[in-house]
């Protein structure tokens, strides 16, 4: 699943007619340079939900037939969060654990990892595992601790802050009701607390595009790798 309901609005004025998503980075929409990873790593069925200007991101994506992959849509009326967006879309999204990326950031990330991972949380009881960064300049708290055997904690240090890309069990949202918006973080907390999160480190490239600034340095750096 990509996440792409949000409004934007450290984006404005560039989000008030595109949804953020959409805006393009190295010459192609940032939601793009996601499903072309994901296709590449073996995902053909993605579902992505959508809230302010939705209907763009259909226009744009369709079924997704022309990047090789399957979408379905999860509209919203209004934004419903991360998790209650998640919770919105289960019906699209199947019995089985599934990995989720927000669409607002720009990753690497070993996309086949994170499926495999996702399988394996089939049988372990685990509920969601976390790809964690280094704490970015903009967000140097951090978000939670990592042991050095997977396991992720809500409080300790050191922190890091997560990535916005994970797998999770349906069964992390399965309590909560359908059309309420929900935020993912208490959700994590919670099943933390019970041991039921693991997660590992990611020490590649990893870029939160939440402002104009940064949508431009990430630009012109694909830009440059690419000439």
């Amino acid at each position: 699943m990509i996440l792409a309901a949000g409004r934007g609005e450290r984006m404005r004025p560039l989000t008030d007619h595109t949804p953020k998503p959409l805006l393009p980075v190295g010459g192609k929409p940032l939601i793009v340079w996601h499903i072309e990873r994901l296709r590449a790593a073996g995902f053909s069925e993605l579902v992505i939900n959508h809230a302010h200007l939705g209907h763009r991101l259909e226009e744009a994506l369709g079924d997704g037939a022309a990047l090789g992959v399957r979408i379905a849509w999860s509209p919203e009326a209004s934004a419903l969060e991360t998790a209650g967006g998640i919770r919105h879309a289960l019906p699209l999204l199947g019995d089985a654990p599934f990995v989720v990326v927000n669409g607002d950031v720009f990753c690497d990330a070993d996309f086949a990892a994170l499926r495999n991972t996702a399988q394996g949380l089939r049988t372990d009881g685990t509920l969601a595992h976390l790809l964690l960064v280094d704490n970015p300049e903009h967000h140097p708290e951090g978000d939670f601790r990592l042991d050095p055997d997977g396991r992720i904690h809500a409080d300790g240090q050191p922190r890091l802050t997560f990535s916005g890309l994970g797998a999770y069990h349906p069964a992390l949202f399965s309590a909560l009701a359908d059309h309420a918006a929900a935020k993912l973080a208490p959700l994590l907390r919670m099943a933390m607390n019970a041991g039921k999160v693991t997660g590992r480190r990611h020490s590649g490239r990893w870029i939160d595009v939440g402002t104009p600034q940064r949508l431009a340095e990430l630009d012109r750096a694909l830009r440059d790798t690419q000439d």
